[in-house]
């Protein structure tokens, strides 16, 4: 149920607070894993990619708690179960809960991950696009 009185600017700060704590333990998680694995020959490069992203979603996270504290909103609880994410807030007084299930929050998720880890451009919405090699295009102009 949603607070009486809350904005919508303030549910979506509520939503991308959730969405980063999960994304930065994502990166967490996947950045010990892969430093402990063994698997790569050179996991320094890769490490060095989700890093980056893991700071830009710490940087972020940090600029929704300052919003956080400047419009008087407090997450208390927030549990997980087969169903999805809910979450239990207090703004400006009066409380309120979020639900989001599995598919949106890990839609949401995944879109803000290749984001951060600069994986989406303009001319590729669905992934990476490298750029080309300034003698490829050379080549083709031949």
């Amino acid at each position: 149920m949603t607070a009486p009185g809350i904005t919508q600017d303030e549910l979506s700060l509520i939503k991308s607070y959730l969405l980063l704590q999960f994304i930065h333990k994502v990166f967490d998680r996947d950045l010990r894993i892969m430093k402990e694995s063994g698997v790569f020959k050179t996991p320094e490069l890769y490490m060095e990619v989700l890093a980056g992203g893991d700071r830009q979603a710490l940087m972020l996270l940090s600029e929704v708690k300052r919003e956080f504290k400047s419009r008087r909103i407090r997450v208390y609880q927030v549990g997980q179960d087969e169903r999805g994410i809910e979450a239990e807030y207090v703004c400006r007084g009066y409380t309120g809960e979020m639900n989001i299930l599995w598919p949106a929050f890990r839609s949401e998720m995944l879109a803000r991950m290749k984001a951060y880890l600069g994986l989406q451009s303009a001319a590729s919405p669905g992934g990476f696009a490298p750029e080309p090699h300034p003698s490829a295009t050379a080549f083709q102009n031949s």
